[in-house]
């Protein structure tokens, strides 16, 4: 086992959005930062959710602490993050089942808050966004938004980066090192050149999620997670503008959201084994709930054509007095293990959610620097991300080199890094996919910029394969430039293009049927007949 002798002052586990905000402020802030991650960045629940941009409505009524934590952060990350944000506004409904007395408590519990709910007669509500049910009663109007989890977890890495901080993917941590009481490192097994490591720094911060537990096991240490699976589903473009959420106690597929080109429906909510956490399926009951309940929110819903379905996991954790796992928490947990549990050097911060990530990595950067009697401040609250220095507005009328017709999803995605993608030869502004408009310029800046090692890396930067036609006529495209680039061998490129759609087909066989199953089958057939690519073996 090889080991490295760098000085660091911190290692981060986990590649979510959290590990990422926590490596962006230690940076920042002058720490020597390490973040590993076992797979690529977003792959866990930061990159398996709706994409919600909270106002702290839907907490309101049940937990006015998370309430108020979300609409502080809505407002922080419509400043920091603009080029990862949209702001679409968003309705509660009350439909005619539902008990409309409870609207004027969701809007009283709004207030104290701090949010701004405004009551709307349903026909004003159905005038502003008309995939709305028409048979609505009652309609509340709340400062929702839709953020996209890859471009800003992206985002957070690239600045940590650009401030000093190594990030490491593919790394998967097996083992924490220690001395004593005192955690002095990880050992990591590198999925790429299938070699260990131990690396070491003065703090050890668990950012893994629902992994957490595991990771904190290595140090003989308890975290009771309590998974829960959230199924969605992805329509074939998008129905709806404006948020729209059941104003109702928490229920099954209460929400659709819009985002980017298509538009979102969950979620469904079931507790599942810990040891299952790896082997998520969405089940063909929770696609008939999702249906079933989506179009009481739009009636379209019914009738649109849905490219996928995935889940993911919340990371739902237990209170240290009960040990039964009962009392679980949805709020931000951050554990101080020398002051918990007598191990000096280790940190856990978990629990909480996407929408409050940023607030999240705040606090364990602090916890880090009184540990290292470091008294920099936090400056992520104000400093924009990559990105989101300029307006949408002032970066197109700056990037004009683009064609007007790839101009727009360009800035869309990278903001005023846009820019960037120029390289001034005829490449550049051909289109790789048609669905989302991604150019050759845009995978040659994500190879160069944004950490781009394979297929599966670059959908989660550029979008390729995630519109229509779920990589039917991109994926063999961005092989061939990923190869032409220089991050695949050929024999590497027909890898990595079966192990793409393959994870494909994993999330178009809960809805195989009618459109999608014909158009899967046509993949196989392009794939497997007229490419030659074998035929894997679908998990």
């Amino acid at each position: 086992m090889n080991a490295d002798s760098k000085e660091r002052d911190v290692i981060i586990i986990g590649g979510g959005a959290t590990g990422a905000g926590i490596a962006r402020d230690c940076a920042r802030r002058g720490l020597r930062t390490l973040l590993l991650e076992r797979h690529d960045i977003a792959t866990g629940a930061t990159g398996r959710n709706h994409g919600l941009l909270h106002s702290g409505a839907r907490y309101a009524m049940t937990d006015s602490e998370s309430a108020r934590e979300c609409i502080e952060e809505n407002r922080i990350l419509k400043r920091i993050a603009r080029h990862c944000i949209e702001r679409t506004d968003g309705l509660f409904i009350t439909l005619p089942e539902d008990d409309l007395a409870l609207q004027s408590m969701f809007i009283a519990a709004c207030q104290d808050a701090g949010i701004n709910a405004q009551q709307l007669d349903p026909k004003e509500a159905l005038r502003i966004e008309p995939a709305a049910n028409p048979a609505l009663i009652g309609a509340v109007r709340v400062p929702d938004g839709t953020v996209d989890p890859f471009r800003l977890t992206a985002a957070n890495m690239l600045d940590a980066r650009e401030h000093g901080a190594e990030i490491l993917t593919g790394q998967e941590v097996t083992g924490l090192i220690r001395q004593g009481s005192r955690v002095m490192g990880v050992r990591v097994y590198n999925h790429q050149s299938h070699q260990r490591h131990d690396l070491y720094a003065n703090i050890v911060v668990n950012a893994a999620g629902i992994w957490g537990q595991r990771i904190a096991e290595y140090a003989d240490l308890s975290i009771r997670m309590l998974p829960a699976k959230g199924s969605l589903l992805i329509l074939g473009h998008r129905i709806n503008n404006m948020v729209i959420n059941r104003c109702r106690k928490p229920a099954d597929a209460d929400i659709l959201v819009p985002g980017d080109t298509i538009s979102l429906i969950g979620t469904t909510s079931t507790p599942v084994e810990y040891d299952q956490i790896d082997n998520m399926r969405v089940t063909p009951q929770e696609v008939d709930i999702l249906i079933r309940e989506g179009s009481k929110l739009a009636p379209k819903l019914a009738a649109t054509r849905i490219l996928r379905a995935y889940a993911g996991i919340r990371p739902l954790v237990a209170s240290d007095n009960d040990p039964t796992g009962r009392n679980a928490s949805r709020g931000i947990i951050l554990m101080d293990h020398a002051k918990r549990d007598g191990m000096d050097g280790f940190i856990t911060i978990t629990g909480g959610k996407l929408m409050t990530y940023r607030l999240m990595a705040e606090w364990a950067t602090n916890a880090v620097c009184e540990k290292l009697g470091h008294s920099s401040p936090c400056t992520t609250a104000t400093v924009p991300l990559p990105g989101s220095g300029s307006s949408q507005e002032e970066t197109l009328s700056k990037v004009i080199s683009l064609p007007p017709t790839i101009r727009r999803s360009a800035v869309w995605r990278h903001g005023d890094r846009a820019e960037q993608l120029l390289a001034g030869d005829p490449l550049s502004n051909s289109l790789v996919c048609e669905c989302e408009a991604v150019t050759a310029g845009e995978v040659r800046y994500a190879v160069n910029k944004l950490a781009v090692a394979n297929l599966g890396d670059l959908r989660r930067r550029t979008r390729v394969g995630m519109g229509t036609c779920q990589g039917e006529l991109c994926a063999c495209r961005a092989a061939g430039l990923l190869q032409r680039f220089g991050t695949s061998s050929p024999a590497q490129s027909l890898d990595q293009l079966s192990l793409f759609l393959n994870e494909r087909w994993k999330g178009i066989r809960p809805i195989a049927w009618d459109d999608a199953l014909r158009e899967s089958e046509f993949t196989a057939w392009v794939y497997q007949g007229l490419c030659g690519l074998k035929k894997g073996t679908p998990q």
